[in-house]
């Protein structure tokens, strides 16, 4: 492994010590797996990953994410933070993310106060304040520390070192995001809507798909999908099938995103836009 990255690690663990014990927000994807992993190793006990149930986490990855830490015997529990009840939520408006994350983070702190632990953790790295995150905002407003950000951690070095050091199931998983990040800004999200995307996403998984999104604009479903899914999508019976199943859910128009996918691709239609402002612990 490079040395810079090492290095970054190193500072990683150093910032993880000098918490003296932190909760850490476990959602089961790549950045959130490895901080709590490092975070583990570094605190012991004195490390609690808190994940947190919604109608936008699909329960797949809920399960995936309880099976792993559970084996891996770090304190764990599991809270509820129901973003469809959350005032100005489900209207769906850009910063839509930032209630979101207030409301998780609110949660977190008590279970960390309850536990005597001072600080709250979160996976945003690096490469996470090019882009538009109005949740960073919320993390910086409720004094939430990134450590991955911190040392200077992107993407790649957090799957290199999962990889590498850690031998980590998440090291080349795709990038999970939540649901409601699967809707057009002003399009209202609702329990079904959710729902449908959920199961045409699970559908997707089951037929070996790995790197995708399903997009809901109303009745339109579009599909954004890797280079290599993209062309499986060539076979006639397959397209048939995710075509059929769609319809089943209630889409009326299967399109396929001829772009493929990409983060953030939702944020696109926002003009002007701007990474909300990092923040750190000092």
């Amino acid at each position: 492994m490079h040395s810079d990255v090492s290095c970054k690690l190193m500072h990683l663990k150093e910032i993880l010590k000098e918490t003296g014990g932190c909760a850490v927000a476990f959602s089961g994807g790549v950045d959130s797996t490895l901080l709590v992993t490092v975070a583990h190793e570094v605190l012991g006990d004195r490390c609690l990953a808190v994940t947190a149930t919604s109608s936008t986490y699909p329960e797949r990855e809920f399960k995936r994410a309880v099976d792993w830490i559970v084996k891996r015997g770090i304190p764990h529990m599991v809270v509820s933070s129901e973003e469809l009840d959350i005032p100005g939520f489900s209207s769906n408006p850009p910063d839509r993310c930032y209630y979101c994350k207030k409301e998780l983070f609110t949660i977190l702190k008590e279970q960390a106060d309850a536990h005597g632990l001072q600080w709250i953790a979160d996976g945003t790295n690096a490469d996470d304040v090019g882009d538009y995150r109005p949740g960073i905002r919320a993390a910086c407003d409720l004094g939430v520390i990134s450590p991955l950000r911190e040392a200077g951690l992107t993407k790649n070095d957090i799957r290199l070192i999962s990889r590498e050091v850690y031998d980590l199931p998440t090291a080349d998983r795709p990038a999970m995001a939540c649901l409601a990040s699967r809707f057009p800004y002003g399009s209202v999200i609702t329990g079904e809507k959710l729902d449908q995307v959920e199961q045409l996403e699970a559908f997707l998984e089951r037929e070996g798909f790995r790197v995708f999104r399903a997009r809901h604009h109303g009745d339109i479903l579009r599909l954004e999908l890797g280079p290599e899914e993209m062309a499986s999508m060539s076979d006639t019976r397959l397209r048939a099938q995710v075509t059929d199943y769609a319809k089943k859910l209630g889409f009326t128009y299967i399109t396929l995103d001829l772009e493929g996918y990409r983060t953030g691709s939702m944020n696109e239609v926002l003009s002007g836009q701007t990474s909300d402002r990092t923040h750190s612990r000092s």
